[in-house]
């Protein structure tokens, strides 16, 4: 038996139309050979009557966090909507299918409510139906923990239902239908010379969805590294191929060894609300580390980390910026606050330690008059701090200077 994972989100599934465009794709892979296992999220997005966020409206104003249990069956009521409506809509045009929720499926997962990881996977009831010739129509996005309470994954927590249910089953492939043809080199609202790419590494994914684009959730894309499951992203309303994510471009290149920084990347990216803290040195070693470790249990994470003896400078997402401030007044440290900056991100595997490519980044961004705040850097990114307003200018002069505009060899 020849497995396919098909997962749809809410803009997938959201009218009758664009559903019909959905029930064709599961008819497709079926004429192509395919046993269909299909995810779904939850119809439309945020105003649609039954989107995740619509749900979560309802009780937003007086939601308290020790009620996130309860949150969390009221939001996996949206994704069971979606799984009972494709599910009929299949059977009626010949396809026997059969709805099922998470927990049905046998997903089992931790009791960190809101955010819940998956443990593991009992397959045997999706497997007894693919034998019945049966699709079952999963709904992405929950789960249940050992005391038979249930749980959601998380923002985009039903593209990591989708892929962990191919590792499970040992699915040939996952798709993953949205709105858009696949992944760009990058957001074409940004920049409209941006060039499709027809297959990208798991490693400069994970970097692009980490970073801010919002093509796949980046849990998702760590699940399928690990087990080596190819993924592809597609649009629903259309009949383009879509961009493949697997390994395979770490094996070209690794052939065929990019020389010049014109040829090294593969997309870029931005972040914004974002606020830089310098902080100066306090001369206290242990109070420092002190205050750190209470950054953490107060929930604020920091990025673009860059320590010296005199200060330390790093960014935190706007929202909890405040927080960081009255912390830092409180325990008495000195520090400068820059807000309005974004996070600008060139993705390339293996452009570390490649001479040319910071020098091509420094020289762009001084030509086109942006001051550069700060740095960072991985073996496959290139993180730039600027001013939010010069945000857009540095993304398209970037795209431009790396070649990245329309590339012929995409």
């Amino acid at each position: 038996m020849k497995t396919i994972v098909q997962k749809f989100g809410g803009t997938s599934l959201e009218n009758g139309e664009i559903r019909q465009m959905a029930l064709e794709k599961i008819i497709d892979a079926i004429k192509e050979g395919y046993s269909p296992v299909v995810v779904v999220s939850a119809m439309g997005r945020n105003g649609s009557p039954y989107a995740t966020d619509t749900l979560k409206s309802l009780i937003a104003l007086n939601h308290k966090p020790e009620n996130n249990k309860n949150l969390d069956l009221l939001l996996s009521c949206g994704e069971i909507i979606s799984a009972v409506v494709l599910s009929d809509l299949l059977d009626n045009a010949g396809y026997p299918a059969c709805a099922l929720t998470g927990w049905q499926a046998g997903i089992l997962t931790d009791d960190h409510f809101g955010e819940a990881d998956i443990i593991s996977i009992d397959k045997d009831l999706l497997m007894s139906y693919l034998e019945q010739g049966i699709i079952p129509v999963v709904t992405g996005f929950q789960g249940i923990t050992l005391h038979r309470e249930i749980t959601t994954l998380g923002r985009g927590g039903s593209d990591t239902t989708a892929v962990a249910l191919a590792v499970a089953l040992k699915a040939a492939t996952a798709e993953i239908f949205t709105d858009v043809d696949g992944i760009m080199t990058a957001d074409p609202r940004v920049v409209p010379q941006a060039s499709m790419l027809s297959e990208i590494h798991y490693d400069e994914v994970f970097q692009l969805a980490d970073q801010g684009a919002k093509v796949i959730h980046p849990r998702a894309v760590e699940i399928a590294r690990q087990n080596g499951m190819p993924l592809r992203i597609r649009n629903t309303r259309s009949n383009h191929p879509g961009t493949l994510i697997s390994s395979q471009r770490q094996q070209f290149e690794t052939l065929y060894r990019r020389n010049s920084p014109q040829e090294l990347l593969t997309a870029i990216t931005h972040k914004d609300n974002l606020v830089q803290f310098i902080l100066h040195s306090h001369g206290d070693p242990v109070a420092e580390s002190n205050l750190f470790d209470e950054m953490a249990s107060s929930g604020i994470s920091i990025d673009m980390i860059n320590f010296s003896v005199e200060q330390k400078a790093f960014v935190v997402d706007a929202y909890t910026s405040e927080k960081l401030q009255d912390l830092l007044i409180e325990r008495g440290f000195t520090h400068d606050i820059h807000p309005n900056v974004s996070k600008v991100t060139i993705i390339g595997n293996r452009i570390n330690g490649i001479p040319g490519v910071m020098a091509t980044v420094v020289r762009t961004l001084t030509k086109e008059s942006i001051p550069l705040l700060q740095s960072s850097d991985s073996h496959a990114t290139i993180s730039c701090l600027v001013s939010s307003e010069k945000a857009v200018k540095a993304v398209k002069a970037l795209h431009r200077e790396f070649g990245l505009d329309h590339s012929s060899h995409r």
